[in-house]
């Protein structure tokens, strides 16, 4: 069996938005597209490149395949994990809206069998199911428990604005830190495994 995982990257306010360029995800007026950019460094890419050696297959959101399609099928690198991965392997694309993936190869899932579809590809597989960027995706899947394993890349800035990853209203849920390391440019890379609903005590007691 194959196990769910979600990648972000995340400024320290928790922004997700558009981490790799002004135009990436301009929703509700965000103008600060690319802030990841002056912080990539060669530890970021080499965690990125171990978590890709790990897929077996995509689940990603409309916008963030769209966004993709439009990038990784001129930069093909079959010696790149990133490409060769994105470029191959199956994606699954969560979406209303999208007919005919051009990108393949890929299969477009409705809201209404999106569960049972990732338990079904779960259970077939015994890579990764790997989410990447996909905000909306990423807070329904987190609302439901589906996630299996966390990786979060938080970058040294703050912004004020833009799509966070848990907004209010979110789960309650604990979580197991299995693993951690700091980039050269200041990157806290960390690995969370979810361990349940989150448990409250009082230092008064």
């Amino acid at each position: 069996m194959g196990k769910l995982t979600l990648t972000t990257f995340l400024t320290l306010d928790g922004v997700m938005q558009a981490p790799g360029g002004p135009e990436e995800d301009r929703t509700g007026g965000f103008a600060y597209g690319g802030w990841l950019v002056p912080y990539a460094d060669e530890g970021m890419r080499e965690f990125v490149n171990e978590v890709f050696g790990r897929a077996g297959a995509f689940l990603l959101g409309r916008r963030t395949y769209e966004i993709f399609a439009s990038y990784w099928p001129q930069h093909d690198d079959p010696a790149d994990p990133i490409p060769n991965k994105l470029n191959r392997l199956p994606k699954y694309v969560a979406s209303t809206t999208l007919k005919d993936p051009a990108w393949g190869p890929a299969t477009v899932v409705d809201g209404e069998q999106l569960q049972s579809e990732i338990v079904r590809v779960k259970d077939a597989m015994d890579g990764e199911l790997q989410v990447h960027g996909s905000g909306q995706l990423a807070q329904w899947l987190l609302a439901r428990d589906l996630v299996d394993e966390l990786n979060l890349l938080v970058f040294p800035l703050f912004l004020g604005a833009g799509r966070r990853l848990f907004p209010t209203g979110g789960l309650p849920t604990a979580f197991e830190l299995t693993g951690s390391r700091t980039t050269g440019s200041g990157t806290a890379v960390h690995t969370y495994r979810p361990t349940g609903r989150a448990t409250f005590g009082s230092f008064m007691d």
